[in-house]
């Protein structure tokens, strides 16, 4: 029987794993028209991105420094597009 397994996308920094988990789980969202990544302050959402990050670290980091790099990227994510007028969503 052939079995095939998820493939995993290719993610090329620790970083860029960070927000791809935070996107998948809802966390964070990108402005449309500017490209920012922003908060969307959902304790779910990102109780959703600790518990992948812990249960899937990538390869060569162990769970706690696969959620201190989830905390350090929200850390770094204002909830707010620099780009946009006040106001806009």
């Amino acid at each position: 029987m052939l079995m095939t397994k998820e493939r995993r996308l290719a993610i090329r920094t620790l970083r860029g794993w960070a927000i791809s988990v935070l996107l998948g789980a809802g966390a964070i969202r990108e402005c449309e028209e500017h490209g920012w990544m922003q908060d969307r302050a959902d304790p779910h959402a990102r109780d959703r991105a600790l518990d992948i990050a812990r249960r899937d670290p990538p390869s060569g980091l162990s769970p706690n420094q696969a959620v201190g790099e989830i905390q350090d990227v929200l850390d770094a994510i204002g909830d707010t597009c620099p780009d946009c007028p006040p106001g806009c969503v």
